[in-house]
């Protein structure tokens, strides 16, 4: 899922990797252009273990290869460039941590409870999540933009996954505070199978060269395996507003 704190005026060109680190956590990288008239926050629900630890996730910083996808997408020649809760005596519960990563803050929320620790800016808002309750025990990848229109450059980490034999991709859309049935797709997904690993690829073309060919590996931050291929699954238009599990 996709979300945004405050209302946006357009996102497109949302471009996903993901790729198993070790069989108990993901990797997940994110991209997409974004016109906004107000600073914000994008949150991405992550079905992470219950109860995870506020520092479940390790946020990863790509600042420096802001071309992670346009050097992706080059693997493929044929496709189509790319471009108020309270903590114990009613005090006030500690507030997140927030990581600096690159041009933007990032923070994981263990719950749905936890939102209230961060600013109100960066909150859907209220009744959203009942609206959702499949998301009512995920965790949160919670990136803090500045208003205005930009390509973000990746965002990436880390975290304990739930289902150890599926990749999870954040497709939902929640665009303006509210839940529809369909929403309009503009993604591209990436994978990499790790070795051993069964992953079901049918309908995903797969790169006619190792990744190491066409991707600056060494700057990835160990996202990617030099090694390996990579396959590819492009979603447009209006489609059924669902996450992709793979």
């Amino acid at each position: 899922m996709c979300c945004f704190s405050r209302p946006v005026k357009n996102v497109a060109a949302t471009n996903i990797f993901a790729r198993s680190g070790t069989k108990e956590r993901q990797f997940l990288v994110y991209e997409m252009k974004i016109a906004a008239d107000e600073d914000l926050a994008m949150i991405l629900p992550i079905p992470v273990p219950r109860q995870s630890a506020e520092d479940a996730v390790r946020f990863l910083n790509l600042s420096d290869y802001a071309g992670f996808f346009k050097d992706m997408a080059a693997g493929f020649p044929a496709s189509r460039s790319l471009d108020d809760q309270k903590g114990p005596r009613g005090e006030a519960a500690k507030p997140l941590a927030v990581v600096e990563v690159g041009s933007f803050e990032a923070s994981f929320v263990p719950s749905i409870a936890d939102f209230a620790r961060l600013d109100e800016r960066f909150r859907l808002p209220a009744g959203t999540w009942e609206a959702l309750p499949a998301y009512k025990d995920y965790g949160f990848a919670v990136f803090k933009l500045k208003q205005g229109k930009k390509q973000i450059h990746p965002m990436a980490f880390e975290f304990p996954r739930r289902d150890e034999k599926r990749l999870f991709f954040p497709t939902v859309h929640v665009h303006d505070g509210k839940v529809h049935g369909k929403a309009d797709f503009d993604h591209a997904l990436y994978l990499q199978k790790r070795e051993g690993e069964s992953l079901n690829v049918l309908g995903w073309r797969e790169s006619p060269k190792l990744a190491g060919s066409f991707l600056k590996v060494d700057r990835t931050a160990g996202l990617v395996d030099g090694e390996r291929h990579v396959y590819l699954k492009e979603i447009r238009g209006p489609q059924k507003n669902e996450d992709v599990l793979v």
